[in-house]
């Protein structure tokens, strides 16, 4: 009998998932098989369970493995797999970690580098599990990695509870940060202190914002961002209404505004409360919101009379993931990465899903055994 491996496959909103094994696949040439140690909940796949807008329809009668957020060892390579993207020789066993999506290199954006926006990158997670490679998805002991996909070497430093966080969370953040130019001397303001929520706070510092202010609601997760290098926090449990919420972020910015809001909650009704409190040619930064089907209030004149940029990203580039990683080798001893998550197996994902829904944890962590 081959070898094979566990995946928990999701149904639908409201239903349990169930775990059922898969034939392990032999990697294609350019290609690689991982066995994935460990598998966050990012938000993303809250929304997919829940069914948050349109989202509903990902489910499959024969199942979906979905999750994206992991790390893994090396099970087995494909004819030419040498090095990773960095030039750093390859082995059986070594510590990875890699895009879960497939950027085709031909696109138009890919052609105008913007590999984050592929139009085909998530082809890649589509298909039948019961086919050829199987394991699409973060929930399974295993991961098929295309020749397409940036695949980097974890710093011996760097544990798996630290990097799993790498892809996409902070590989996400550090390209949209990036993207609306934190730089030295800004003010920030962070929508949402889970997992991406805190990783930008970090970041944000470390690019050299002059005082990063974090919102949320929950007392741990606010604790954890002024770990992180949090400035200044608003409890929204103690400023309860958005105009005061405002108010202090203006108190907080001189009157001025922030030169930099970011919304990592993922839900529409932030943005709204967002730009508001943006200074005079602000940029305002949306990761959090994924999914169509969701409104917004807006007012344009507000937009246009600030001189306002908006940016929005989804993925991000192999730099990002690369530098995702160096930046956690350069934190491993002064920030508390090992603290964002809690451990389940893989058997408990339906009540780690259900703890995380509920902000009993700030970011669940399958752990593979």
């Amino acid at each position: 009998m081959s070898e094979t491996g566990r995946a928990a496959l999701f149904f639908g909103p409201g239903k349990d998932m169930t775990i059922t094994e898969f034939p392990v696949p032999d990697p294609e040439p350019g290609a690689m098989v991982v066995r994935v140690t460990r598998a966050n909940i990012c938000g993303s796949d809250l929304h997919i369970w829940r069914g948050d807008g349109w989202l509903g329809a990902m489910a499959r009668e024969d199942g979906r493995i979905i999750g994206h957020e992991m790390t893994g060892v090396i099970h087995s390579m494909g004819d030419g797999v040498v090095t990773d993207w960095a030039g750093q020789p390859l082995a059986e066993g070594d510590r990875v970690v890699y895009q879960y999506f497939a950027p085709c290199g031909k696109c138009r954006s890919c052609l105008r580098g913007m590999t984050e926006a592929c139009s085909t990158s998530f082809k890649v997670l589509q298909g039948k599990p019961s086919v050829f490679p199987h394991f699409r998805g973060a929930y399974a002991d295993y991961f098929y990695v295309t020749p397409q996909m940036a695949v980097f070497k974890v710093p011996d430093q760097v544990t798996d509870t630290m990097v799993a966080g790498v892809n996409c969370a902070l590989a996400q953040v550090v390209m949209g940060l990036d993207r609306v130019n934190v730089t030295m001397g800004d003010t920030v303001v962070i929508q949402g202190a889970g997992g991406l929520g805190l990783y930008a706070t970090a970041v944000a510092k470390e690019r050299g914002a002059e005082k990063v202010i974090v919102i949320d609601a929950l007392a741990d997760r606010l604790e954890l961002a002024r770990l992180m290098g949090a400035d200044e926090i608003i409890d929204m449990s103690e400023v309860t209404s958005m105009n005061d919420r405002l108010t202090r972020v203006k108190e907080l910015t001189g009157g001025w505004g922030a030169d930099v809001v970011c919304e990592l909650v993922g839900r529409a009704a932030a943005i709204s409360e967002g730009l508001p409190m943006l200074g005079l040619g602000g940029r305002y930064l949306e990761i959090g919101t994924f999914y169509p089907g969701s409104s917004l209030e807006l007012d344009p004149g507000l937009l246009v009379m600030k001189n306002i940029r908006i940016e929005a990203v989804a993925a991000y580039d192999a730099n990002s993931l690369q530098q995702a990683v160096c930046f956690l080798d350069r934190h491993v001893h002064d920030l508390p990465l090992d603290q964002v998550v809690v451990d389940y197996p893989l058997e408990a994902i339906n009540d780690a899903f259900a703890d995380q829904d509920a902000g009993k944890v700030t970011r669940a962590s399958l752990v593979m055994t």
